[in-house]
């Protein structure tokens, strides 16, 4: 329960378990805070990394002008007069090759348990080690199914879509500040369905027939972010991932950038290792652990529906953050020994 501590301080006390445990001011506008930084912070590095790598391609091949441009213009004119094959290649197959080099490299280790200094970084340290292999078949099949059966034709018709707002594969490409606002905006867009829908696929009329099939995972890893019962993975999983672009009538370029980082984000927050260097799954895996908790991408629509109350409680909320050495959390802020009974 909650108990008022007086008028001269903005703090909450939490009575639990007859202890009296602070809870800092400010909730929302600290999750608000957290994910702005966090948005931020990923789309200056973008900025540096993007202006960086031009600087040095266009210094390796003695570029003249904007690489990208030109790059594109090549593109353009090779694929000129086919649209739609541009548009179904860069929003398919380029998204595909990073969601499956990036779940190759993490399937290597979840199959063989090797190496130790990857192991050594998960989360739930006594499950999937290694994975169960038939089990992981499964998933593997359910997936294809979704991302050839369901997902191919979707972007099909996304296309039709977008050339209503105008050419999708226009020949100027977005100015990069441009392309950087966008893919916050679509950020912000995909936090918003996928929290709704996600709560949605949890009522109990829904569970038990759909989404219930993703939680079998419940120490997930990175190939099942989109192990998922058919209608889940239209509802929740790709229409908040593409309805950003189709708002905003994006370029190509924009989209297939922004496909490609929904899908690597979402195996990062399903991978079942918190890496250093890379941003945290403790909010996604604790989902998968307890199952009415933290139910969006970013945290702020918890925070303001109080869906993350149990998960700030835990050791998981002090090991949810960017961590920049190679000590796992797991060591550096372990858990509470159990006590004997």
């Amino acid at each position: 329960m909650t108990v008022d501590t007086g008028g001269y301080t903005n703090r909450r006390a939490v009575v639990m378990n007859g202890s009296v445990k602070q809870e800092g001011p400010g909730g929302l506008w600290d999750s608000i805070r957290k994910a702005a930084f966090i948005m931020g912070s990923g789309i200056l590095l973008l900025a540096a990394f993007g202006n960086s790598l031009t600087w040095h391609l266009q210094r390796f091949w003695g570029a003249s002008g904007d690489f990208w441009q030109d790059l594109w213009t090549k593109l353009y004119l090779l694929f000129e007069g086919h649209d739609a094959a541009m548009f179904y290649l860069g929003t398919m197959l380029a998204p595909l090759l990073a969601f499956w080099f990036t779940n190759g490299l993490l399937l290597l280790v979840d199959i063989t348990g090797r190496p130790s200094f990857i192991t050594r970084y998960r989360i739930q340290v006594d499950k999937n080690s290694p994975v169960d292999q038939g089990k992981l078949r499964h998933a593997i099949k359910q997936v294809v199914f979704n991302q050839v059966f369901l997902s191919g034709p979707m972007v099909i018709g996304i296309y039709y879509l977008m050339t209503l707002r105008g050419d999708p594969c226009g020949p100027q490409l977005p100015t990069f500040h441009r392309g950087l606002m966008e893919l916050a905006f679509c950020s912000i867009v995909e936090e918003v369905m996928f929290y709704y829908s996600h709560r949605l696929f949890h009522h109990p009329a829904l569970y038990k027939h759909i989404h219930k099939q993703h939680h079998e995972w419940t120490a997930p890893i990175g190939v099942v972010s989109i192990y998922a019962h058919p209608l889940e993975h239209v509802f929740s999983n790709m229409l908040p991932a593409v309805s950003g672009p189709v708002i905003l009538g994006s370029h190509l370029a924009t989209t297939s950038l922004w496909y490609c980082l929904a899908l690597v984000s979402t195996t990062i927050s399903h991978c079942g290792y918190h890496l250093p260097f890379l941003p945290s799954p403790e909010f996604h895996d604790f989902h998968h652990l307890k199952f009415n908790q933290c139910f969006g991408v970013l945290g702020v629509l918890d925070r303001l529906h109080g869906t993350d109350g149990k998960f700030r409680q835990t050791k998981q909320y002090e090991r949810h953050f960017l961590f920049t050495n190679f000590t796992p959390l797991s060591e550096s802020i372990p858990d509470q020994p159990k006590k004997l009974q």
